[in-house]
């Protein structure tokens, strides 16, 4: 690893960690806006990440160390994750890494950590949040693994910077393939950040909520741990679907100057898929949470027939 790339390398994790809690603010404010209310600031969320990180830590009786350094892992788990899918540039030193199974591997890993923790202190919301996350976790990861397929397929390869640099530098085509992967994918995501209809990151309603269920226990830096790993993750996803659907922008050097010329071509499109994450969850009502399963086969579905598309037409051509 040169030193070139190993700083750039960090400066694509600096960029995700300053990056993701602006993209959740940038929904926040197109939400409150299409909904014809007063939208909080822009900046909303550094200001409460700033705020617990400066309260004490409350724990509950009972916790165990798992409790205490469960926010911890999870947060390196989304930041390796942002580390390794390609946002800037395909020639990174974490670009072998990049696998799209082993990135779905840390995504299971944090879930089940921060479940296993929330059940931890035994309470009767903690357990209902762990319980509930693990069977979106359970559906949704089977869809995400066929829209990875598919587009493995293209690519001949599970990595996510080969698909990107398969699917950026040959001419432009239309695949009926990706269209199908592409709504598995939204539906994939929208259930694994735990956005409008699978649940809703506003409510406190012990009927309806999920993964606020889990953290009820928390506080102060633990929570600001947890809050910003959120963030981390809906970038990683948005990234991830940007990296797979739409590659175009992302540089294939680790010089400097591609880095930073990538950088208005990743804004513009983190704007563009802000603004309709909110449109979604605007026009959608919360559905209950049996209706989950019915919402992740659909996309598991859609999902298969991209692959089934791919391997039957697509390859004939």
């Amino acid at each position: 690893m040169n030193v070139t790339g190993f700083l750039a390398q960090l400066f694509a994790i600096a960029l995700a960690l300053f990056l993701a809690p602006l993209l959740t603010g940038w929904v926040n404010m197109c939400r409150a806006w299409l909904q014809n209310r007063t939208a909080p600031p822009l900046l909303q969320q550094y200001y409460m990440l700033h705020k617990l990180f400066n309260k004490d830590v409350v724990l509950a009786h009972g916790a165990s160390s798992l409790f205490r350094t469960a926010p911890f892992i999870v947060f390196g788990c989304m930041v390796l994750a942002c580390a390794i899918v390609p946002t800037l540039s395909t020639d990174l030193p974490f670009a072998p890494a990049a696998d799209t199974i082993a990135l779905v591997g840390v995504f299971g890993l944090a879930r089940i950590f921060i479940s296993l923790a929330a059940m931890d202190v035994g309470t009767s919301f903690g357990t209902l949040g762990g319980r509930r996350e693990m069977l979106v976790g359970f559906l949704a990861e089977p869809a995400l693994l066929m829209v990875i397929f598919t587009t493995a397929l293209i690519s001949q390869s599970t990595s996510v910077a080969t698909i990107v640099e398969t699917l950026a530098r040959r001419e432009f085509a239309v695949y009926p393939s990706l269209a199908f992967a592409g709504v598995a994918f939204t539906f994939v995501s929208l259930a694994e950040n735990a956005r409008v209809p699978v649940d809703n990151p506003a409510t406190h309603l012990e009927l309806t909520m999920i993964h606020e269920a889990m953290i009820l226990e928390y506080s102060g830096r633990h929570l600001a741990l947890i809050e910003w790993a959120s963030s981390l993750k809906l970038y990683a996803y948005s990234c991830l679907g940007l990296a797979l659907f739409f590659p175009w922008g992302v540089a294939a050097g680790d010089s400097f100057p591609a880095l930073v010329a990538s950088i208005p071509a990743l804004l513009f499109k983190l704007t563009i898929g802000g603004a309709t994450l909110a449109a979604i969850e605007t026009v959608n009502a919360k559905m209950r949470i049996f209706r989950a399963p019915e919402f992740l086969g659909t996309a598991f579905l859609l999902a298969v027939l991209g692959l089934l598309v791919r391997l039957l037409l697509e390859t004939r051509v």
